[in-house]
């Protein structure tokens, strides 16, 4: 699906899309939400989860690798290093 196609659907419909298209490939916190990353095959899609409901609040979408730099910080490679 061509970003532009996912950019165009409901949100139910972009839920069913990440779910079983996309891969879970990481998790971050702020404050009250968590965000929960999807690759997809041309794009990158971000789900902005309220902590407390578990609603969906958002979708982000980007196709730039500068954008996962907050997730990064999280990979751990010290084993890889040594």
């Amino acid at each position: 699906m061509k970003l532009s196609e996912f950019i165009a659907l409901s949100e139910d419909q972009k839920r069913l899309t990440v779910m079983t298209h996309g891969v879970a490939i990481a998790k971050r916190y702020l404050s009250d939400q968590l965000v929960f990353l999807f690759q997809l095959p041309e794009y990158y899609v971000e789900a902005y989860c309220c902590c407390k409901s578990k609603d969906i609040m958002e979708y982000r979408i980007f196709q730039n690798t500068k954008q996962l730099a907050p997730y990064l910080d999280a990979i751990q490679i010290d084993d890889l290093l040594n």
